[in-house]
């Protein structure tokens, strides 16, 4: 074997091994990604469950205020359908108003001085207000593993890895610019 067929197949060899890292690097992202959103999933699930729980000890004392639990309930279903389909812009807008008819429900709450006091309703409020706390800790989680993928396979030489092996970006687990503006208390009360 010559020199030059040596250094070929040296060549060869470690531009093997390279790729193969770069391939294997692709898969950690790409799981990563899959294993934050199972664990926001989880989290979804659990306030799924506690919601039905939260409107019918709130219908007890609020009858006057349908609307509210109403829109807990179109919210509710509408976050289940996008976290069915794992489209993120559809979460995102689904989360948000999820998170606006909460607030808007707890700050009608004030005025029911018996519900405010029920045991079930404090125990209700105080776990889906902690599920919200998990669900924008691991959304951070998530965005940035998405982050981590989607810079990953829009680097050289990574891209050419990715494109051969149809690794794609994904999306953001963004809210609503609604969410971050300040509640007005009072136009709740006022409603």
């Amino acid at each position: 074997m010559d020199v030059s067929t040596f250094i070929t197949l040296g060549v060869i060899g470690v531009t093997s091994v390279y790729l193969v890292m770069i391939y294997n690097n692709l898969v950690r992202l790409k799981h990563n990604v899959s294993q934050a959103w199972a664990n926001i999933d989880v989290i979804l699930k659990q306030r799924h469950d506690e919601l039905p729980k939260l409107v019918s000890v709130c219908q007890e004392y609020m009858g006057y205020e349908k609307s509210a639990l109403e829109d807990i309930v179109k919210a509710r279903s509408a976050v289940a359908s996008a976290q069915q389909s794992q489209n993120m812009q559809q979460l995102g807008a689904a989360e948000t108003q999820m998170r606006l008819g909460l607030g808007n429900l707890f700050a009608l709450a004030e005025e029911y001085p018996d519900l405010k006091a029920n045991d079930s309703f404090k125990h209700l409020q105080s776990r889906i207000s902690g599920l919200e706390d998990d669900i924008a800790d691991r959304r951070e989680l998530y965005n940035s593993s998405v982050n981590l993928n989607n810079v990953r396979i829009e680097q050289f030489p990574d891209v050419l890895v990715a494109r051969m092996f149809n690794f794609t970006s994904r999306d953001l687990l963004e809210f609503d610019e609604a969410e971050l503006k300040d509640v007005n208390i009072k136009q709740l009360f006022n409603s």
